[in-house]
């Protein structure tokens, strides 16, 4: 079997039961890699969009998740008692259906507006993950709690810098969050009961969420750590293999990402590192590093072996995944160009939709040949968004620390 074709198989295995394919029921979407089926962007994106709805909502940097007719994401509110949220809205009105809140105490967590995470939509079940550690499992239509952990205080986790930001990951019967244990920076639950199912990797918790992949050779699952890229059996846990790649400040922020064989990290500092595996999934090998991308906080798009990101200096750029050459670069589609510019990427088909850090939205098509700029909207104007967007149903759903918004792509 073709890779392509097998690894469009293990994805779908990722891909939350009874959910329409144009749900975007998880981080990063259906398959986790910022790509959506199932949707038709349109041939140009006007300078207003129409606001279907709009809700006050609290501070926070997580996604925004869409499923079966519902929204959910996750706030903190500071009075009259601080509580981490997870709110669930109605998609077509943005009327509350439930929210279930938790106390919390972030005292002097930098950054420290509210939870980090995307919640992750399965099987009717919503599971999340709160800056300080809180991990839920919740019936996805009534937010009943199911089971919960207290991470810090049920497996002694350390919490990052800037609070936690994994968004958990479904693979099979097993929910698995980096949690930050000193045994397990990694751990495995099992989804339907919370009970622990492995822990794996010592090293300090980042910012990342993991990522599987899957070839017809292999499945690791990978994650990269304020110390190492590692490579863990997802069944098992059992760390097969890591390698060096330290970061300033601890921010491993930026999930790694694939195309065949090769995985590709990044950092603003020393810039990038690509490592191609055996046919197995094991013995790393070092393919090219240095500037060609300098990364930090987004998360960049993969198709068919090049690699459109958002980089420090540059803007968005294509490169080469397999050798790192730069194809173009300096499309500008992020304002802040000072100081961690960020931007989240949707890709449907050839076209792209980014939502950066000035509140708007940005349509385009994406090839290996350049960039073309269909329109531009500002959905959220005057505000800082640096939490990624969902696409489903036509409608776009973001978020800052004071709203989320829904508007129609027509």
């Amino acid at each position: 079997m073709r890779i392509g074709r097998f690894r469009a198989a293990c994805l779908a295995l990722l891909v939350p039961v009874g959910l329409a394919l144009a749900d975007w029921p998880q981080w990063r979407g259906p398959n986790r890699d910022g790509t959506l089926a199932g949707e038709k962007l349109p041939d140009a994106l006007p300078e207003r969009l129409p606001l279907k709805w709009k809700q006050p909502l609290g501070g926070g940097y997580g996604g925004v998740a869409v499923a079966d007719g519902r929204v959910y994401v996750m706030d903190r509110q500071k009075a009259p008692a601080e509580v981490e949220r997870v709110v669930c809205l109605d998609a077509d009105t943005g009327k509350a259906v439930w929210t279930h809140s938790y106390p919390v105490a972030y005292g002097k967590l930098d950054y420290g507006n509210g939870p980090r995470g995307t919640p992750t939509v399965h099987d009717g079940r919503v599971y999340t993950f709160g800056a300080l550690g809180h991990l839920h499992c919740l019936d996805a239509v009534t937010g009943k709690v199911i089971w919960q952990h207290d991470c810090v205080k049920a497996f002694q986790a350390r919490v990052p810098t800037w609070g936690h930001a994994c968004s958990p990951l479904i693979d099979g019967d097993r929910l698995i969050v980096q949690v930050g244990a000193p045994d397990g920076c990694l751990m495995a639950f099992d989804r339907a009961t919370g009970k622990e199912v492995w822990r794996s990797v010592s090293d300090p918790p980042g910012y990342a969420s993991p990522t599987i992949l899957a070839t017809d050779g292999f499945r690791r699952l990978v994650y990269w750590t304020p110390e190492h890229i590692v490579g863990v059996d997802p069944d098992t846990g059992k760390e097969r293999w890591k390698v060096a790649f330290p970061i300033t400040y601890g921010v491993s922020i930026a999930d790694v990402v694939w195309d065949g064989r090769v995985i590709l990290a990044s950092n603003y500092w020393t810039g990038s590192k690509a490592l191609r595996l055996d046919a197995k999934g094991d013995n790393p090998e070092l393919v090219w590093e240095g500037k060609a991308w300098s990364g930090l906080m987004s998360t960049p798009l993969v198709r068919d072996g090049k690699v459109y990101a958002i980089d420090r200096f540059k803007s968005l750029k294509c490169l080469e995944l397999a050798t790192g050459k730069v194809l173009w670069e300096g499309e500008p589609v992020t304002r802040d160009r000072d100081r961690n510019p960020q931007a989240s990427l949707i890709a449907v088909g050839s076209r792209v939709l980014i939502f950066n850090d000035q509140g708007e939205l940005i349509l385009g098509d994406l090839e290996p040949a350049g960039f073309k700029r269909l329109g531009t909207a500002a959905i959220l104007p005057d505000q800082r968004p640096w939490a990624h967007h969902a696409v489903a149903g036509g409608r776009v759903y973001a978020r800052t620390d004071e709203e989320i918004v829904c508007v129609g792509l027509k």
